[in-house]
């Protein structure tokens, strides 16, 4: 009989213990009771510092989100100026080279061939009409976008014909027919 009355005060010592740390686990237990009545001040901005905290970051990512957006809208007013005068601005002119001529007018050369020699210094028929061969392969292989172009459309031979309708010459300098 003893030992069914200690088998018992041990269930029920294990079930209070049980009881009592599943509270202090919970975190109820350690919590403080809240204070009726009015806290103080320090005790109000201990609690409410996060709250103030993430209220201050979200006002600055808004700031930074602004930010960014001017960021943008700058960059895209600054990439069109530069499309704009990109497309307008007359092509290099090299000394001695003269006015450039219009190589849209040789087949196989639209806007953006034109663009491309512009940029690699070519201009004018007279430049074109004197390419060799080795000059062909090179231009050729400066661009890769157009392989072959310039063979198969005969740039040279049209620009020799260009060149002497709109100048009276050929392209070496002597007349036409001569």
């Amino acid at each position: 009989m003893t030992f069914v009355l200690l088998a018992i005060v041990a269930v029920l010592a294990a079930l209070v213990g049980y009881v009592v740390g599943s509270r202090r686990g919970s975190g109820s237990a350690t919590a403080p009771p809240p204070a009726v009545g009015g806290d103080s001040p320090p005790a109000i901005a201990a609690r409410d510092a996060p709250l103030g905290q993430l209220a201050e970051l979200a006002h600055e990512r808004e700031r930074l989100f602004h930010d960014l957006a001017d960021a943008r809208t700058d960059a895209a007013r600054y990439r069109q100026v530069i499309v704009d005068i990109e497309n307008n601005a007359p092509p290099p002119i090299l000394a001695g080279v003269g006015e450039p001529d219009d190589l849209k007018l040789i087949v196989g050369v639209g806007p953006v061939l034109e663009r491309m020699l512009h940029n690699l210094g070519i201009t004018t028929f007279r430049q074109i009409a004197r390419w060799t061969d080795r000059e062909v392969s090179e231009f050729d292989a400066r661009l890769p976008e157009f392989p072959g172009r310039i063979q198969r459309d005969q740039w040279v031979t049209q620009a020799r014909a260009l060149h002497r309708s709109k100048y009276g010459q050929s392209a070496t300098g002597a007349p036409a027919g001569g």
